[in-house]
């Protein structure tokens, strides 16, 4: 469009601005005052990733594939790993004119690569893939404004130099980003096909603030706020598409548009949600949505909103189409899973593949176009090779084993978080899980007592759900399993504290589930040494019933409210972090730092296990601490409201 035509469709809708308050376009959007009308309608291409957690590595899943007509069977396969990432994005880059890729948060803490290199090697990963941005999430501020501060270095030590985004960080005056504007910036504007972009970052607020570890003069401010600030900001400069990289969580994206006005698209990250078409059911995963999922903002403008799963496993393709205002007309797209071209049944079945159940498997994965074959890329193997072989060299090492799966659950019950564990289904749908809770967050509550009592006699073990990161799959159990599963700088608290003090800690951290929802899902509380029946539906207060202590000779007996417990946990929900706000304000003269590594007590006590001729194992279910669970219950459609089983396992 030539300038002088451009400069005239300027002054007509600012014409449109003083005699309406505004024009409508074709589509029926409301024309913000300042648009820019470009000549040609665009299709733009967004890729996407977000969550992985220092994942660089593939790991094994088993999905139901079809063998034969009219049979599926679990078959194993490579999931993800960042070299695939970066192929799967070249790939579909060089398939489309007008790609924006976004990163949309949590990039680092969760694995033995974070432990070794402190995010240098995620940061040379994704610069492979040369994001335009990336969300700051609240697993960037794990180790600090500092820590932060190092990771943006090393992102930017490349010609890339991905824009790290937050809208709502505000930098307290000693936090080393506080004169960094260059690193950490509210938003971008790209160009694209005569469009003008803008990407607005939005880190989750409460979350990062009481489940991280910002600096103390670092605060964050209303989402909602900041966003909309964002988005006039840029409107009134002439920007005519918005797109938010959200860290905030899937439902939270799905509120947060319908309080704005002028956002386009959502690329979001944080909840580790699945979304995707209900194939991906019969392969033997849990989408919670469509992708996309479809909103709309408070003016009543179509709103486009994805998220990418976790751990490197899917490459989000999303497809907008815009007219020439900048509306969206319509979005289609793939969360492309990506998986190896080796195929096989578990290792405990001896059967192999015959060609025709290969090629079955073939037809199956290309009809249902979802799943996607990916070798991974060369250029970026290469560059994960050293790394890699630092982490063998520590991560290897064997020390013990588990006799059965140790599944990763957060919340009980069939509606809340319920997409995480990466056995799939045999965990997010299994009938124990549901009724109890993560296998594994009761084991390392178990192992933190263990501990305790050997140092201080501890009577009781609290752990938050959410430190707890990963399944432990049967077989053997290596160092670097227990540092995934640990991943975060936490050392062991001894708190000396009323009974009527724990049942306060447990109602704030279920206060949190309740009222901000998925997103403080990693608050549910766990324990050792001591269980209840829980009530959702009740005020606070009143949720948690029937609070019986383990005693010395192995018989559980009501709490006493009135007498002091020693009690073991980690120092994160010590400092009051995660909604833990009773802790908060235990005494120094009620508290001694232990000062041992939380995740050195999960290896211990995994060796001990070992040394005693045993191998870790579930707990029964009457040592699990959620023994009684009943959700809030509106609708029927999301999952049974009570869930309690009898003592026995169903696995």
């Amino acid at each position: 469009m030539s300038r002088i035509i451009k400069n005239h469709v300027q002054v007509m809708i600012l014409v449109c601005a003083f005699l309406f308050a505004g024009c409508v376009d074709h589509s029926g959007k409301q024309i913000p005052p300042g648009s820019t009308v470009v000549s040609e309608p665009i299709v733009l291409t967004i890729l996407h990733m977000n969550d992985h957690h220092s994942h660089l590595d593939a790991r094994t899943i088993t999905l139901q594939l079809a063998t034969a007509k009219g049979k599926r069977e679990a078959i194993r396969t490579e999931l993800g790993g960042f070299p695939r990432i970066t192929a799967a994005f070249k790939e579909m880059e060089a398939q489309a004119e007008h790609v924006i890729t976004i990163h949309s948060g949590d990039a680092i803490t969760g694995d033995l690569y974070y432990t070794l290199t402190e995010g240098r090697a995620d940061a040379e990963m994704m610069n492979t893939v040369c994001f335009d941005v990336m969300a700051v999430g609240n697993h960037e501020f794990d180790h600090g404004d500092a820590g932060l501060k190092k990771f943006a270095e090393y992102l930017h030590d490349d010609p890339c130099r991905t824009a790290l985004l937050s809208a709502n960080v505000r930098f307290g005056p000693e936090s080393p980003l506080a004169e960094a504007s260059e690193l950490i910036q509210p938003s971008v504007i790209l160009e694209r096909g005569g469009h003008e972009i803008g990407i607005i970052g939005l880190t989750v607020a409460g979350k990062t603030q009481n489940a991280s570890r910002p600096d103390p003069g670092t605060h964050f401010i209303d989402e909602a706020t900041a966003a909309q600030n964002e988005i006039d900001r840029l409107r009134a400069a002439g920007v005519d598409i918005i797109i938010l990289a959200t860290h905030i969580g899937y439902e939270a994206d799905r509120a947060l548009v319908e309080q704005l006005s002028g956002v386009d698209v959502v690329v979001g990250g944080d909840t580790h949600t699945l979304l995707g078409p209900e194939i991906l059911q019969e392969y033997g995963m849990s989408p919670a949505g469509p992708y996309p999922t479809h909103g709309t903002d408070r003016d009543g403008n179509p709103v486009c909103i994805v998220q990418a799963w976790q751990y490197t496993a899917v490459a989000g393709e999303l497809r907008v189409h815009f007219d020439e205002y900048g509306g969206v007309t319509s979005c289609t797209g793939t969360p492309w899973v990506l998986i190896g071209d080796e195929f096989s049944r578990p290792q405990a079945t001896d059967v192999s593949l015959t060609p025709a159940e290969s090629a079955a498997i073939q037809a199956d994965i290309a009809t249902g176009d979802v799943l996607r074959i990916t070798v991974p890329d060369a250029a970026a193997s290469d560059i994960l090779a050293p790394y890699a072989k630092q982490k063998r060299e520590l991560g290897d090492m064997v020390i013990g084993s588990a006799a059965n799966n140790l599944c990763l659950r957060r919340v009980p019950g069939a509606k809340r978080d319920i997409s995480r564990s990466s056995l799939g289904d045999l965990c997010n749908r299994n009938e124990r899980v549901n009724a109890h809770g993560g296998d594994v967050q009761q084991l390392v509550a178990e192992a933190f007592l263990w501990q305790g009592r050997e140092f201080f006699q501890a009577e009781i073990s609290i752990l938050n759900g959410g430190a707890v990161r990963a399944d432990i799959p049967a077989g053997r159990i290596t160092v670097q399993d227990v540092y995934t599963v640990l991943p975060f700088a936490n050392t062991l608290v001894q708190l000396n504290i009323t009974g009527d003090e724990i049942k306060a800690v447990l109602e704030d951290a279920i206060d949190a589930v309740i009222n901000i929802g998925n997103v403080a899902s990693g608050s549910y509380p766990y324990a050792g040494g001591l269980r209840w029946h829980l009530d959702l539906n009740q005020p606070k207060g009143a949720r948690f019933t029937n609070l019986e202590i383990k005693d010395e000779d192995g018989l559980y007996r009501p709490i006493d409210l009135n007498r002091i417990y020693k009690v073991i946990t980690i120092s994160y929900l010590a400092d009051g972090k995660d909604y833990y706000t009773t802790f908060k304000g235990i005494g120094s003269d009620r508290r001694v730092n232990v000062d041992l590594d939380h995740a050195d007590a999960l290896l211990q006590y995994v060796r001990s296990q070992e040394t005693n001729g045993s191998r870790v194992t579930r707990l029964p279910i009457k040592a699990y601490s959620t023994q009684v669970f009943i959700d809030t219950s509106p609708s029927s459609s999301e999952g049974f409201d009570q869930y309690v089983l009898a003592p026995t396992d169903r696995f």
